[in-house]
């Protein structure tokens, strides 16, 4: 596979998802900004950080802190990158769409694919969750069923317009914010022995073995660990591209992101090993067990399971919202550029991918009804360790195109963006450099290996399809144009 020999800068990048374009349905229902500002907030809070969080500083001890702040410092230069390409041209198909004016077609083939692969299986894990959540509050109905349930009223939501999806991922967020919010204040107060009968425990940071009782070798290697979890930072620059202001929403979502990742992820796990003993978290095989729960029964706070249980469901669902969405904006921006059927890119009159959406759907039906029925297949478990790399796939792929992309523009054109990656391209080189290191590390665990090489398999199988895929984009650009601006469904 190469890259296209011509050049697609000057091609518009998918005009029929770019934010604004010519043919636009004037009865589209933007997002607003506060619905940006609340994804870009809280779009990446979800349960791994209320509960995984509890095996990373179970394995590196306080030190933890340092392993998400450098993952988190990797997904800022990514995001960073990201931002710099679509505050310039927002495109709801994202980074896909810039691989393919960067890189080619065979990049957004693949990385699209892979990130339409990796929601479909986050849709399947977090629809399991939900369901086993409301079958413990009301058995009644079983969890398979609970399940179906939370995927029909999350699909209505995203299929009615992306300012209703907006408007619900707006209050989800807003209750994850103000969990957090309140997490850090409360954790403050105890750590400096201002909170009812408890006593200053910054302490703990170096008792107990100390800061780094594992070695800070552990704590780099922690990074594989940590930095799964912030993925899905991007939905907000896809997000802002279907806002009434994108270029606002693109520099927000991108700018802000450092001081999110510094507050809700490194802020909260510093609060966590400070006010207690990191050797003396439970493993959290569930939320009764999280290191949030635990944290907040330190704080006398009755009832923490309950509060967590609830917060926690709530991330649950806001994911699901989240992925929806997600999936369903990639699988039309594929099937725009040719790289799906042509029927997953018809929309309907407010704007929403309804094919593309009710096709990803399945896909997480499919696979939650996978794990429910046939739970000794395998299949299940490979779908969720084989999506494993989409992650760090779709940093590389960042880097790789924001440099390519750079170093096709003039300096007056890197004189006017009004988004700039710092220090270019040798940031690229560094963001690249980490990520192998990533994978490195994976490969020294058992968990890890079965990621990558599953990861590889999904891949390998995309791979396999692209000449039929080639052929295909070959025969639309030779075939007469049949697309007219403002089409629900743009030919293929």
């Amino acid at each position: 596979m190469s890259a296209d020999s011509e050049s697609q800068w000057d091609r518009p990048v998918s005009p029929e998802t770019s934010a604004g374009f010519a043919g636009a349905n004037p009865r589209t229902k933007k997002l607003r900004s506060r619905h940006v500002t609340m994804i870009t907030l809280g779009g990446i809070i979800g349960a791994s950080l209320f509960v995984g969080s509890g095996n990373v500083i179970r394995t590196v001890g306080p030190a933890a802190v340092v392993s998400y702040l450098i993952g988190g410092l990797l997904v800022f230069l990514a995001m960073r990158m990201l931002g710099e390409m679509a505050a310039s041209r927002p495109a709801i198909g994202s980074f896909m769409e810039y691989a393919r004016v960067g890189l080619g077609n065979w990049a957004a083939y693949l990385v699209g694919w892979l990130y339409w692969y990796f929601w479909v299986g986050v849709l399947a894990y977090e629809a399991v969750l939900g369901g086993e959540t409301m079958a413990g509050w009301f058995p009644v109905v079983p969890s398979w069923a609970w399940s179906l349930i939370l995927i029909a009223i999350f699909v209505g939501t995203n299929v009615i317009s992306v300012r209703t999806f907006g408007e619900v991922e707006f209050w989800l967020a807003s209750i994850k914010v103000l969990a957090i919010v309140v997490f850090l204040g409360a954790g403050l107060l105890f750590a400096f022995g201002l909170w009812p009968d408890s006593e200053i425990s910054v302490s703990n940071l170096w008792e107990h073995g100390g800061f780094a009782p594992n070695g800070f070798g552990v704590a780099f290697t922690g990074v594989a660990l940590v930095i799964f979890s912030y993925f899905g930072t991007e939905i907000a620059v896809m997000a802002s591209a279907e806002s009434e202001d994108p270029a606002k929403g693109i520099r927000q979502a991108t700018s802000t992101i450092i001081w999110r990742i510094l507050l809700f992820f490194v802020g909260s796990v510093l609060i966590i090993v400070t006010v207690v003993p990191w050797d003396e978290l439970p493993v959290p095989t569930d939320v009764a067990n999280a290191p949030f729960t635990y944290a907040l029964e330190q704080f006398g706070i009755p009832g923490a399971s309950i509060i967590m249980q609830l917060v926690i469901f709530t991330a649950v669902i806001s994911v699901l919202n989240s992925g929806l969405y997600s999936a369903s904006r990639m699988f039309s921006a594929l099937a725009e550029q040719g790289f799906a059927p042509r029927i997953v890119a018809k929309k309907s009159k407010s704007g929403v991918p309804v094919m593309a959406l009710l096709a990803s759907t399945i896909g997480g039906l499919i696979a939650t009804l996978v794990n429910f029925f046939t739970p000794g297949s395998g299949i299940f478990d490979f779908i969720m360790n084989s999506a494993g790399l989409v992650a760090l796939f779709v940093y590389v792929f960042i880097a790789l195109t924001q440099w390519r992309l750079r170093q096709r523009m003039t300096p007056e054109e890197v004189e006017n963006l009004s988004l700039k990656m710092w220090l270019h391209p040798w940031l690229n080189f560094l963001l690249i450099a980490c990520i192998a290191a990533v994978v490195v590390v994976m490969l020294t665990t058992e968990g890890g290996r079965t990621q990558v090489w599953t990861s590889l398999i999904a891949t390998g199988v995309l791979v396999l399809f692209w000449p039929l895929v080639r052929r295909n984009l070959k025969k639309r650009a030779d075939a007469p144009s049949t697309t007219t601006p403002g089409s629900d469904v743009v030919a293929t």
